[in-house]
């Protein structure tokens, strides 16, 4: 008897079949619709990363409010000059370079270091006189990465040609990233993946069709989003890379079950139904975990985090969707072609052929001494685990560009000319309220504490705004924006230094600027990085727990992935905050982990190992429902999923390591990240740790007491019962 949702899929199934010509026709429409609406009409991608009810957001606030001239975005023109950077001829070219960057639309002001009614210009000058910068004041830009000007201001630059003069701009408007061609590479190793599995073109071809057509669209929906949500500038390749691998993925293990249909003599039709009615349902229930396990990033309550997970889940969205409707309308063109033009010659084995498969010998192999790979595989995945109790989570800064970049060299100067805290100070905002000339001397005397403070380099005195009710002071740190020492100071100042100097005073101050922005998110992430991992552990042990009823094999399944994506953030660390290995991954300097990169890849790497899970897992327990032998049914389980989870995981490596080749850290790091994860996954988790626990536990694993079987809900993931009736027609 066949449930709802078989019924519902099998018409699905049908209709793409007997109207594929319309379904492709309204996908091709949709792509190049969207396609043309996102490069007609796409939004601006966000670089702001405020924090709602953290102190650096009130320092923004009162900023913005009390000195609205100083609102807008900050850059800096900086140059070093070998005879001087006082030098007539230096001094000329930079003064003409002034007067060409202040006619820029958006630029506001210039503040010279040669300028001599500029109280500041004297210490925009390095002590030896080599080095210096002009603040370039910008109007409020919109919230992108880059903007228009910047271009130019780039080619006015470029334009100074003076012997031994160097000239760099600093901002994050002037960052330079070349994508890589990641996703050309991750398609291109898909190809060759592909064609070792299937052997045959056309069975290759419809898995990559299928997932550019998907992320085509979801990248497209993810640049419209830039128009209603603050979306990073990195998002549409997140959205690439995650769509690209688990739409391969997704239609691989649907052609899969398409084709070994066709071998068993089902027509078509019948083929198309069944693929779509056990593979497709397992691809349903994948998709929409990994999209709900993404979602759940939105309740973090950070304005960019959000637009990343809505920006992945449409992506996986559409792929899915892709795969359930557009692929099975090509397998109505393809028809008993499947194997056409194949690259070698290969029998169809069934289920008794897969007992002579490397698979079931090496599940054999563990099974019959499980104690010693049980114990060298956890051993395993806790020492490349061991990292992650260092983990410091904050954001780098410019200092871990790429060397060749004009924003890391910039950096580097003002680095050697005013010390490395000079590239990430502070901005301490404070509202005077009624306090008048009484709220200044109050600041007088904070500043005064402040320059004794330890690793503060530098302070200035209060500048107050117009009406006399606020004032800013900028400070210096000794140490670099990302270094341990900044972050402590942070802390120490807003909780020992400030607020007993201006306790009673009436005079509020917050401490500010990019680095404390930085510094509460990390912190603000953290405070809720448990929770949310606790969230989705919990999601996915009741899930698999309604699957398939047993308490064991989803609380191994949740500590396994525990386990893989803890040694994938050991790994992460030892890299990217240790450094080690760091010039052949070619990550320019070590720094610590951006703090929403745990979460994103939690949240991936949970809906992508519920995948893997559900496929293996259900296939040990037909077996074992059919048998009651858990160590037969664990063998053939294993041997029965080992091809099409083997391809799967190897596209899914290479997608998303083809994302390390490029400049930006968080796609670097995250593309690595998932990797690892995936690979470690794949080999210690499903092929060892999977056999030796489960013949461990024995009968123990489908343990189910009958009040919590009366209490889950049942969630079938396949469809056996319309699965098994047609075997029996084609055989009889």
């Amino acid at each position: 008897m066949k449930d709802e949702h078989s019924r519902v899929l099998e018409r699905l199934a049908r209709w793409c079949y007997h109207h594929r010509t319309r379904v492709l026709l309204l996908w091709l429409a949709a792509l190049i619709g969207f396609l043309t609406l996102a490069s007609a009409a796409g939004g601006a991608w966000s670089a702001s990363f405020r924090l709602p009810s953290t102190e650096s957001s009130r320092a923004f606030d009162l900023l913005e409010k009390r000195f609205p001239a100083q609102a807008g975005d900050q850059g800096k023109i900086v140059f070093q000059a070998d005879r001087g950077v006082r030098d007539p001829s230096v001094q000329a070219a930079m003064t003409q370079l002034f007067a060409q960057v202040s006619k820029e639309p958006k630029v506001v002001s210039i503040g010279s270091p040669y300028d001599t009614a500029n109280p500041q210009a004297a210490r925009q000058i390095s002590a030896d006189g080599k080095i210096a910068y002009a603040d370039i004041q910008f109007t409020k830009l919109p919230q992108q990465q880059t903007f228009p000007g910047a271009k130019s201001i780039k080619a006015d630059v470029d334009a100074v040609h003076v012997p031994g003069l160097q000239v760099e701009l600093s901002g994050q408007m002037f960052g330079e990233f070349k994508p890589p061609a990641s996703e050309g590479i991750g398609v291109l190793a898909a190809v060759f993946i592909l064609l070792i599995a299937f052997g045959s073109v056309l069975a290759m071809g419809l898995p990559i069709i299928t997932a550019i057509c998907g992320i085509a669209i979801g990248v497209a929906l993810v640049e419209l989003l830039a128009n209603v949500m603050s979306v990073p500038n990195f998002a549409s390749q997140m959205a690439a890379m995650i769509g690209l691998g688990v739409g391969i993925d997704y239609a691989l293990f649907i052609v899969t079950r398409y084709r070994n249909a066709i071998h068993d003599g089902l027509e078509p039709e019948g083929a198309v139904v069944l693929a779509l009615t056990t593979a497709g349902r397992a691809v349903i229930f994948a998709g929409c975990t990994v999209v709900i396990s993404l979602l759940g990033m939105f309740f973090m309550g950070i304005s960019f985090v959000r637009g990343l997970a809505v920006g992945a889940s449409l992506a996986v969205l559409v792929t899915m969707l892709a795969t359930i409707t557009m692929l099975p309308s090509l397998l109505g063109f393809i028809g008993l072609n499947i194997d056409k033009w194949s690259l070698h010659r290969r029998g169809h084995h069934g289920s008794t052929g897969t007992r002579e498969s490397m698979w079931y010998r090496w599940s054999r192999v563990v099974q019959a001494h499980p104690w010693p790979p049980f114990i060298c595989a956890l051993g395993v995945l806790l020492l490349l685990a061991f990292p992650v109790l260092s983990l410091r989570m904050g954001s780098t800064d410019a200092g871990n560009d790429p060397t060749s970049s004009t924003t890391r060299q910039a950096y580097d100067l003002l680095s050697t000319g005013f010390g490395p805290g000079f590239n990430g100070p502070f901005q301490l905002a404070a509202d005077l309220g009624s306090s008048g000339q009484q709220g200044m001397a109050t600041l007088n005397k904070l500043v005064n504490q402040l320059r004794t403070t330890p690793d503060v380099a530098q302070v200035s005195p209060p500048v107050p705004n117009q009406a006399g009710d606020a004032a800013v002071i900028f400070l210096t740190p000794k140490s670099a924006p990302q270094d341990v020492a900044t972050t402590k100071l942070l802390h120490h100042l807003r909780k020992d230094v400030i607020p007993p100097a201006v306790a009673g005073s009436g005079v509020q101050v917050h401490v500010g600027a990019v680095t404390a922005v930085f510094s509460d998110l990390a912190d603000l992430l953290g405070r809720r990085l448990p929770l949310f991992i606790g969230a989705v552990l919990l999601l996915s042990f009741l899930l698999l727990l309604a699957v398939f009823r047993s308490v064991l094999v989803p609380l191994k399944a949740v500590i396994m992935n525990l386990l893989s994506i803890g040694a994938a953030y050991g790994i992460i660390v030892a890299l990217f905050q240790w450094g080690w290995f760091k010039d052949i991954v070619g990550v320019p300097k070590a720094g610590p982990i951006e703090p929403w990169i745990p979460m994103m890849m939690f949240a991936i790497v949970f809906g992508l190992s519920m995948d893997y899970e559900v496929f293996l897992l259900s296939r040990m327990k037909e077996e074992y429902d059919r048998t009651h032998d858990n160590g037969l049914a664990v063998a053939d389980g294993l041997a029965s999923t080992a091809r099409v989870i083997t391809a799967a995981a190897a596209i899914m490596v290479c997608v998303f390591a083809s994302f390390a080749l490029g400049d930006l850290r968080v796609l670097k790091m995250i593309g690595l990240g998932l990797a690892v994860a995936v690979l470690i996954d794949a080999t210690i988790v499903r092929m060892v740790l999977v056999p030796a626990t489960m013949e461990l536990l024995g009968d123990r694993n489908w343990w189910f007491p009958g009040w919590l079987d009366r209490l889950v809900p049942k969630i079938a993931v396949e469809a056996p019962e319309l699965h098994e009736p047609e075997r029996e027609l084609v055989h009889s």
